[in-house]
């Protein structure tokens, strides 16, 4: 059975930001992911251009995507636009950090 950008997803929901105990895919840093063959590529941001954890959670999360089936090469590029803010964050996220809803 072939990899799905679903099965991606819940891979990169196993990568933490060091810093806030949320998965980068609740932060809303992932924007896009796509399956083509045996590669997978990713398009992200991170919190901030001095994230200190710019060079370990790219490595983190293709660690985890490269062991799902049949993916061999995981790439990974790093874009500043749309910039990331609170508001990318998912409602799961936002309910692990304790942020009350406006509503």
């Amino acid at each position: 059975m072939a990899t799905t950008t679903e099965d991606v997803y819940g891979e990169l929901r196993q990568v933490f930001d060091p810093e806030i105990p949320v998965s980068i895919v609740d932060l809303g840093l992932v924007y896009d992911v796509a399956v083509e063959g045996s590669t997978v590529k990713i398009k992200m941001t991170l919190t901030s251009a001095t994230c200190p954890e710019a060079q370990n959670i790219p490595e983190m999360m293709k660690r985890r995507v490269n062991t799902l089936e049949g993916i061999e090469e995981t790439d990974i590029e790093i874009v500043w636009e749309p910039q990331w803010g609170p508001h990318c964050i998912s409602d799961e996220g936002r309910k692990l950090l304790g942020f009350e809803d406006d509503e």
